[in-house]
């Protein structure tokens, strides 16, 4: 019988709860006006029932008699208060995102109902105890802003039972943001800190206690922990890489605030929570720029980015302007690519209240006669060369118009530098093109050589060449591929196990790439130091384990993605080299050093150069690859059988010769 009971308690508290539920979900969904007013006549009927029980407390019992004096004192008190609520802007916060500016404005609303009601009560000399506006004060606030604090707890427990709890670590002044921040979303909950700070490790902030990162695996398990958000700005490149590789291991995602120069410049805010930097994975602290350096080719110059809608090319774009330039040309084939980096570039002048002249031209590097029009025109000083095609396959695929604009795109814009007395010319190079195996490294080497070709000739322009590797996020690069390959549930492709890379971040390289410019006197080869190769496969392990998921060979248990090895493809090779020999010297800068290569003369460069252009001219790929074989230190051996355009035309003629044979079998006389 108990137990019947009891089943019937139950059933009737969750039909009840249930139906105030549903009740409560149907007033949040009218219209905030009517919601308001809603409140409105809620708060003055806890007003009224507030003073009632006040007198009924103070009295000890029901039983008492109230005259008209008394009621005009309650209409008094109830009229004014709603005035007052009004004007106190207690209706135009969400409850369900009330903050502490939100309760003490209920509490100075029903502070001002008391005070009303002590005046009244003392001007009409109202028959009620003189403690009644005490415990009138006390009521109704229980009243009001309890029933506030139920209705935003209400809707904190349920977005806490949708979010994801997420680990902050860190628990500084930004981690102390960050969990404020989360505190008006609904993705995720914090469900504790962690800080290496011994000072700060087993205390509470924010109502979040405060663990040691040795407990971090301890607490996943214990939390459900889906997320890890690092929330340590202001710690050093070194740093954050030790704390990232202690995360490596562990079944959750991975995620960071901006960087604090990127807060301090206004870049990004505190709450803008994204995947870790490129360069927290791989790279190292990099080294303070030398600002004489970067002034002596750009400060007050006038100077042009080829190429500037790509990925080195717009960096290079935001450096030089902020560096002081007083004109930056940008020159781009892309029309899409030249109209987004303008925009960026003016909008970037704007928030940093920065004084040039920004010009977008339409333009291919391979118009030579247009190229020394814009020299001349507005007198460039400076230009760096970073128009190129650079995906590997992709030439492979299309060598003729590969070789045609890296090696005449930089020969035309090389040449029309020198005609047109510009001070100095940097050609963006790569590692590719030491003892390259494929087109393009062919190609970028073959440019590098025409500049030492020119070097050589009677010029007032400076020619260098800068050679560095992979930069991180750059277009075509293999990080945003894995990124893409992990979010789709995988698999992460990559060509070989011992595959491996030089990698640098992209505004490293821009910065090094300035510097070097000014260093140079002519001809010069600059190498930037990219630290040491890592393997593509390691990268891919740990962006994978970093995002939350699990591989195979893991002993955790969770959502895997698998690595599958596709094969090197046209024209690569397992490792990249950066120097063709061994004679090398310093700048005086840490991380450039200048290589001495050596290099065929002008007149030798010149006829190779006309034999290219032959052959480009034919379509003749088997030419520009004996021509490039015979310029090109280490290019040997290389064949041509990837290339669309070639194979088609070579399977069109064979069909024509067939075609031809079966014509002269029919109609011998007509042949």
């Amino acid at each position: 019988m108990l137990n019947r009971l009891g089943s019937y308690v139950t059933r009737s508290a969750s039909g009840f709860v249930g139906s105030m539920r549903d009740v409560l979900e149907k007033i949040v969904e009218l219209p905030r006006n009517i919601k308001q007013a809603c409140l409105l006549c809620l708060d003055m009927v806890f007003v009224t029932s507030a003073m009632w029980l006040s007198v009924a407390f103070r009295y000890g019992h029901l039983n008492f008699h109230l005259g008209l004096t008394e009621y005009t004192c309650a209409g008094v008190t109830v009229l004014v208060s709603a005035v007052v609520f009004l004007r106190l802007g207690l209706y135009r916060a969400v409850i369900r995102f009330m903050g502490q500016q939100a309760i003490w404005a209920v509490i100075t609303a029903v502070s001002y109902s008391a005070l009303i009601l002590a005046a009244t009560v003392f001007f009409t000399q109202a028959a009620v105890p003189r403690s009644m506006p005490f415990i009138y004060w006390g009521l109704a606030l229980l009243c009001i802003g309890g029933t506030r604090l139920t209705v935003r707890a209400y809707y904190q427990a349920k977005l806490r039972s949708l979010s994801e709890n997420v680990i902050i670590y860190g628990a500084g002044e930004s981690g102390r943001q960050l969990l404020t921040a989360l505190h008006h979303g609904d993705q995720y909950r914090a469900v504790v800190f962690v800080d290496d700070d011994p000072y700060l490790q087993y205390s509470v902030i924010n109502g979040l206690q405060v663990a040691r990162p040795e407990d971090m695996e301890q607490l996943i398990a214990q939390h459900d922990i889906t997320q890890v958000l690092l929330a340590i700005p202001s710690a050093s490149s070194e740093r954050r890489r030790e704390i990232i590789n202690s995360l490596v291991g562990l079944p959750v995602y991975v995620r960071t605030v901006p960087k604090i120069n990127e807060l301090v410049a206004g870049q990004a805010d505190i709450n803008q929570i994204r995947d870790i930097d490129l360069d927290d994975l791989l790279g190292r602290e990099p080294v303070p720029p030398r600002p004489e350096l970067i002034e002596r080719c750009i400060t007050g110059k006038v100077v042009m980015v080829t190429g500037a809608g790509g990925s080195i090319g717009s960096e290079l774009c935001r450096q030089i302007l902020m560096c002081g330039c007083s004109e930056l040309l940008l020159l781009d084939n892309s029309e899409y690519s030249l109209y987004s980096v303008e925009r960026e570039l003016r909008e970037l002048m704007e928030r940093l209240n920065l004084q040039a002249q920004i010009v977008a031209l339409l333009g291919s590097v391979r118009d030579q006669r247009r190229l020394e029009s814009i020299y001349r025109s507005f007198d460039v000083q400076t230009v760096y060369h970073a128009a190129a095609y650079k995906h590997v396959p992709i030439v492979e695929y299309n060598i003729a118009e590969g070789v045609s604009n890296n090696v005449f795109g930089t020969w035309y814009a090389a040449e029309a530098a020198r005609r047109a007395g510009v001070e100095t010319f940097v050609l963006i190079s790569t590692d590719k093109a030491v003892r390259p195996t494929n087109i393009m490294g062919a190609s970028k080497r073959f440019a590098e050589m025409i500049l030492q070709g020119l070097a050589q000739k009677d010029t007032a322009t400076r020619f260098c060449m800068v050679r560095f590797g992979n930069v991180l996020g750059s277009s075509g690069s293999v990080v945003p591929l894995f990124r893409e390959q992990i979010a789709s549930g995988g698999p992460v492709t990559v060509t070989h196990p011992e595959v491996s890379r030089y990698f640098m971040s992209i505004p490293e390289a821009a910065q090094l790439v300035l510097q070097a410019g000014a260093m140079g006197t002519g001809g010069d080869v600059f190498v930037l130091d990219m630290g040491e190769p890592v393997r593509i496969v390691d990268l891919a392990r740990r962006m994978i384990r970093l995002s939350g998921y699990e591989m195979n060979h893991d002993s955790h248990v969770g959502e895997h993605i698998d690595i599958e090895f596709i094969g090197l493809r046209p024209g690569e090779k397992l490792h990249e080299e950066l120097m063709l020999g061994t004679n090398v010297t310093g700048t005086g800068h840490p991380m450039i050093m200048r290589a001495e290569e050596e290099c065929l003369s002008y007149n030798q460069i010149h006829r190779h150069l006309t034999d290219l252009m032959r052959y480009c001219d034919a379509l003749d790929c088997a030419g520009i690859s004996a021509v490039l074989s015979a310029a090109v230190s280490g290019f040997v051996n290389h064949q041509v059988r990837h290339d669309h355009l070639w194979n088609k035309q070579g399977r069109v003629l064979h069909l024509d010769a067939v075609a031809t044979s079966n014509v002269k079998e029919l109609f011998p006389d007509k042949t």
